[in-house]
């Protein structure tokens, strides 16, 4: 769950959120509404009186979302007398984040979702962020009744009127359709305001509960044990570890099979990171591991090796250790002196070389200015500079000026960490230029962060994270997995918000805002590089499918032509593809395509052993300009052979290569509902041989409302 920071994108404002969201009393009042089908104008705190019809422009069809308003973070997914409870972050009174409280719905096929009034409502000037809920079978809480055992949630309470999140802990006896606070919250405070997202499962081998929670500035999960939900003690601290470029958030731990009769099982940590992902923003990462009930042990042959920075031999424009020295500023962004870390209300800064850089976070992101850069000639091949801050390339940027033109420009990842980047200037050999580090935003992420400026003969290289992610699409993140999944299903599963932190504000749906993706069942696979997480669609959704069309062991350039002529009216698809002989090189292309003119394609590279998605040209992507890219994930392709199962609803395509080995997310916002294929390859991919390529049609799943009796 996001922190309501005012340099974080949720909170799109250069001061403190909790201005925004007091405690209210209509949320006091919300046991004679139903929150879920509340109609809304657009933003937080607005509620209009038009109802959700669920076929409105993009409105996904088999994918969950909430009737007419905002949705986040999937929180408290439990199983319980044969219902999936699926909680969510929820503003009950618009389609933008705030008032963050836990919608609630239920299905009994993962597929077809009951939604249900709200289940825990900010109140009190305490916002419910995300958690997890357990069945307290042995009714350890003694909050049961009746010989029943108790539903207990376990969440953060953000407090509105002051920097502090704590844990807190809700209880139902009638199948989570009503909830009562507990009296003695919280059950867990260091008193910092930065402490959150519990997820708790009982430890069979130690007999009590474990919790493992986020402590995101630190970029560490802490693990704590309670013998009742009540009363908890530290056990240990796993990170910092892999990607640690964003905050880390929303924490899952749970063993998991490996694939194959006999492997056994690990254990897996999810830590979920707001910013730094492979596609850019927030995204999932995971390590695998051992955890013995007090501490997690990440498996050394299952993580990726790290390599460290390279910075050539150059020649230093700025490093800003002596002062601005030369450089100009205008405006009050930039300060009298360079920065040494980060500023009064900022994140955590790091990433930079020596003791300063430049940062425009002074007055916040209200802050403007200019910085612009003594002249010099430009005499070496390559301009490398370590740069962070917001993404913002109209109005927080570096750009290059040659001879008065501006002819470069770079722009941060909404991240406060600096990483290299470089241009090629060899055009620009022997002609004087300027740097200016430019700062008009005044919005959430509206500041830059840059230092050592360096001319060379080569550039500058970022060391590589040490991570794994599950998915490699930009629009999966907070995902968390169902606990109490009976033993009978044998079943990992899970699911993740469909969505990303760089635009989830922005998207150009309504009245609702946000969805989930399909829920996926998971597993281990041992590879050469170590254990991978391994994805695929729950086997519920194939009852969605109507009659398929299926062609079987003939070229790629004779399945391209068959594919040509099936399209779908309703936009609600599934593909199916296995390719045998692949060659080294070459590209295989399968386009997603929406009428005449939008397409998405998604593209094996073969000589880098790269699948591609390619949005560019997808539909409307006026909205962020972070959104109209292309994405790439690591294939590991296995004795010349590949798969790709495509799920493509009105909003959003899901990729899962290689049998849910490599999984991308992607939404997407087409002018019509419609949809089709083209399938080529370039030479000298087109001798491929196409083992199967079958496609469905696929059915709605409506839901269902459940309103306040």
């Amino acid at each position: 769950m996001k922190r309501t920071k005012h340099t974080h994108p949720v909170c799109l404002m250069p001061i403190r959120c909790s201005r925004f969201y007091p405690d209210s009393s209509l949320l006091g009042r919300l046991s004679s509404v139903v929150a879920l089908t509340v109609g809304l104008g657009g933003g937080v705190g607005t509620v209009g009186a038009a109802a959700p019809t669920f076929d409105e422009v993009w409105r996904p069809q088999f994918h969950f979302t909430a009737p007419a308003t905002w949705l986040n973070d999937p929180n408290g997914m439990v199983w319980y007398d044969g219902e999936y409870h699926l909680f969510y972050q929820n503003n009950p009174f618009g389609n933008k984040w705030g008032h963050m409280s836990w919608g609630h719905a239920v299905s009994r096929d993962l597929t077809h979702w009951e939604h249900l009034p709200l289940a825990l409502a900010e109140e009190n000037g305490v916002m419910i962020f995300s958690g997890s809920a357990v069945v307290d079978w042995k009714n350890t809480s003694g909050f049961g009744r009746d010989g029943r055992p108790p539903m207990v949630a376990i969440y953060t309470g953000h407090h509105t009127g002051k920097p502090l999140q704590n844990q807190q802990i809700a209880y139902s006896n009638d199948r989570g359709r009503t909830w009562t606070k507990y009296s003695g919250n919280p059950v867990l405070d260091l008193g910092e305001a930065d402490f959150r997202d519990p997820k708790v499962f009982w430890h069979e081998g130690t007999r009590r509960w474990v919790m493992a929670v986020s402590w995101p500035i630190h970029r560490q999960v802490r693990f704590y044990a309670s013998p009742d939900l009540k009363s908890w003690t530290h056990l240990s601290d796993f990170g910092p570890a892999g990607s640690t470029a964003g905050i880390w958030e929303c924490p899952d731990l749970f063993p998991l099979e490996v694939e194959g009769l006999g492997r056994g099982s690990k254990w897996v940590l999810v830590v979920n990171v707001g910013s730094g992902a492979p596609a850019g923003g927030s995204g999932t990462q995971y390590f695998v591991g051992e955890f013995d009930g007090t501490r997690f042990v990440a498996d050394s042959r299952s993580t990726p090796k790290a390599s460290p920075a390279w910075v050539p031999e150059g020649r230093i424009l700025g490093d800003f250790e002596q002062g601005f020295a030369g450089w100009t500023a205008t405006g009050d962004a930039f300060g009298e002196q360079p920065a040494t870390g980060a500023l009064e209300g900022q994140q955590a800064v790091d990433g930079f070389q020596g003791q300063a850089l430049v940062n425009s976070f002074h007055h916040g992101d209200a802050g403007q200015g200019t910085l612009t850069s003594p002249e010099f000639i430009v005499d070496r091949d390559h301009l490398s500079f370590l740069i962070g801050g917001g993404r913002q390339p109209e109005r927080a940027f570096v750009q290059l000026r040659v001879e008065g033109r501006a002819v470069r420009s770079a722009t941060g990842a909404d991240a406060e960490r600096l990483s290299w980047r470089t241009w090629n200037v060899a055009e620009f050999r022997g002609r004087p230029a300027r740097l200016e580090v430019v700062d008009r935003a005044t919005g959430g992420w509206g500041h830059i962060n840059v230092d050592q400026f360096l001319l060379a003969d080569a550039p500058a290289r970022n060391s590589s994270e040490a991570a794994l992610w599950a998915d490699f699409g930009p629009d999966f993140y907070a995902a968390v997995s169902w606990s109490d999944v009976p033993k009978r299903d044998g079943r990992r599963l899970w699911l993740g918000w469909m969505s990303n932190w760089t635009y989830a504000n922005d998207v150009p749906t309504s009245p609702w805002r946000s969805g989930m993706t399909v829920a996926r069942a998971l597993s281990l696979r041992d590879t050469p590089a170590g254990y991978r997480l391994v994805q695929r669609p729950v086997r519920e959704l194939t009852a969605l499918r109507g009659a398929p069309a299926r062609i079987r062991g003939v070229t790629l350039e004779q399945a391209g032509a068959w594919l040509t002529g099936k399209s779908f009216s309703t936009g609600l698809a599934e593909l199916e593809i296995e390719l045998d002989r692949l060659p080294s090189k070459g590209e295989v292309s399968l386009a997603v395509r929406h009428g005449e003119t939008e397409e998405t394609r998604v593209d094996w590279v073969l000589g880098d052993g790269l699948l591609r998605v390619d949005r560019t040209r997808s539909g409307r992507t006026d909205f962020s300009k972070a959104f109209t890219t292309a994405h790439t994930a690591p294939v590991r392709i296995v004795n010349g052979k590949a798969s790709l199962r495509l799920l493509v609803d009105r909003g959003s395509i899901e990729a899962f290569a290689q049998g849910g080995e490599t999984a991308m997310t992607e939404l997407i916002f087409p002018a019509t509902t419609g949809v089709d294929f083209r399938l080529v390859a370039e030479d000298p991919a087109r001798r491929i041989r196409v083992r199967s390529l079958t496609v469905w049609p696929l059915r709605p799943a409506p839901p269902q409302i459940t309103e306040v009796r």
